[in-house]
């Protein structure tokens, strides 16, 4: 009589975690919570190179900047417009467009 109760509750106990195991893995925290996951980091990974790159740009900027005073003053007229006292500045209309 103990044998087949023993038996049942371990199939029942086996369906159950069975089950639950089955629910784990689909619900939106299990694999495709996984998938969603590992395809974010991907993303995120290559907008890192990206903005790694862009980094990279930028100190190659500032060391050419730093180290070149004819950059550095063509940089301040183009941006800042300024000149100095003794140059003239001549501005071109653009023609008119129609």
């Amino acid at each position: 009589m103990k044998a087949p109760l023993t038996r049942i509750a371990c199939a029942t106990a086996a369906l159950i975690v069975s089950g639950y195991a089955v629910t784990a893995l689909c619900g939106p925290r299990g694999v495709p919570g996984l998938l969603q996951k590992r395809e974010q980091i991907a993303v995120l990974e290559q907008r890192n190179e990206e903005l790694t790159k862009d980094i990279e740009r930028a100190r190659g900027r500032i060391q050419r900047l730093s180290s070149d005073p004819v950059e550095q003053e063509r940089i301040i007229k183009e941006r800042l417009k300024l000149v100095h006292p003794d140059e003239k500045v001549y501005m071109l209309a653009e023609p008119a467009r129609k």
